[in-house]
């Protein structure tokens, strides 16, 4: 389980077909089998050395997420998981990408920005306003939504040290929806007592 509060700036080093290496700040301090957040993507690590780390994305990952269009030397948002004695400053992010969204438009608000995005319809259900979501493993909260997407708010400091500043219109980023929203779903479909 992740936070949505990037920890550093990466970048994709290599890739032999679902192998990955990434550049990492923090490669030295991961342990073979801890997860790490890859814009969003929670990949477990298969190696570790000073400046990377290597890990292998299924298909189904490398289908369904950014992953498998990255091309090498693109950067990533990185984040280790969540320790249990850590505060929560963001949200719960699981790293369980829901699908793709694309920026359509950026517009400068004052001293922040917002990001509009297209978003898949069968997920903007799980979107609210003022609600949660991860967009490129970033935790944000959401500022509209759209009948066809969602627009969030980022300040300077979450432009600089995640990917979400350099993206333009047409860009893709994972997006991962609230998981208490799908939970309340499934309970609800399956006509849970509990729910009544």
């Amino acid at each position: 389980m992740f936070t949505g509060l990037i920890e550093a700036l990466g970048h994709l080093e290599s890739r032999a077909g679902a192998r990955l290496r990434f550049a990492c700040p923090f490669a030295a301090e991961l342990a073979v089998g801890e997860s790490v957040s890859v814009s969003g993507v929670c990949l477990t690590v298969e190696a570790a050395d000073q400046g990377t780390f290597d890990c292998t994305a299924v298909a189904a990952t490398l289908r369904r997420t950014t992953l498998g269009n990255l091309q090498q030397g693109e950067t990533v948002n990185l984040e280790r998981a969540l320790r249990a004695d850590a505060r929560l400053g963001g949200h719960i992010v699981q790293g369980h990408v829901d699908g793709i969204a694309r920026l359509e438009a950026r517009v400068r608000d004052g001293e922040w920005e917002l990001l509009r995005f297209a978003a898949p319809a069968e997920l903007l259900r799980y979107v609210v306003p003022r609600g949660s979501v991860a967009l490129a493993g970033v935790s944000l909260t959401v500022l509209e939504r759209q009948a066809e997407g969602l627009t969030v708010a980022i300040i300077p400091h979450t432009a600089a040290a995640t990917t979400l500043g350099a993206l333009r219109p047409g860009s893709a980023a994972n997006l991962e929806v609230d998981v208490i929203a799908k939970y309340v779903e499934g309970l609800l479909a399956r006509g849970a007592p509990e729910a009544q």
